[in-house]
């Protein structure tokens, strides 16, 4: 499978809908195609650390990992810079300075110095924001293999975000709860003998 394929597949968010094996298979290919990068690529470091407490919001380290543990903000850059179109990309830096303006507003600092109540808040609003452009028809839902991301920076972080989590080893096993082979497995099995019934010769 190519570099570009593989993108495909988690970008459009139908790697999801592959059966176990080939999930498993495509799952294995991502790790070794995919490299994690030293450094972000497209996000600066400021962004980088508001998508990466953005997503910890979202996912958060319970009984399971969260965001922060399988490097969503890693791919989330990976994500803008091999498989997002310039529209797109520049659209979601434009939500991720957004955030921003609205701490500073609010709060008089930067989303990243806010308390997790303060952030709480701002996610909050970010999704009955989403919320309603769904409701109102602004928002298409993200359905078919052709699917582009959301105009709404909060669904592209969210869809990213979920998208990490669930395509790591992590998140399909500790959360999913994703299992190669399910149950236990029984090589032989003894079948017994049928025996004739004398009335039906």
């Amino acid at each position: 499978m190519q570099r570009r394929e593989v993108l495909r597949l988690l970008g459009t968010g139908t790697i999801l809908q592959l059966a176990p094996t080939e999930l498993f298979a495509v799952l294995r290919e991502m790790r070794d195609l995919v490299q994690t990068p030293a450094s972000p690529r497209t996000l600066n470091l400021h962004q980088y650390a508001t998508v990466k407490a953005m997503a910890e919001l979202i996912i958060p380290r319970t009984e399971t990992p969260g965001a922060t543990d399988v490097s969503a903000a890693d791919f989330v850059d990976l994500m803008l810079t091999e498989w997002y179109q310039d529209s797109e990309r520049s659209r979601f830096l434009a939500g991720v300075n957004d955030v921003d303006s609205r701490a500073t507003k609010l709060f008089g600092k930067n989303f990243v110095e806010c308390s997790a109540t303060q952030q709480g808040d701002i996610l909050s609003a970010l999704g009955a924001e989403m919320a309603e452009e769904h409701h109102s028809g602004r928002m298409p839902a993200l359905t078919g293999r052709g699917a582009r991301p959301a105009q709404n920076f909060y669904a592209m972080l969210r869809q990213l975000t979920l998208t990490a989590y669930y395509t790591s080893e992590a998140g399909a096993t500790k959360a999913l709860h994703f299992e190669l082979i399910p149950g236990m497995y029984e090589g032989c099995s003894h079948v017994p003998a049928v025996k004739e019934d004398p009335d039906q010769k």
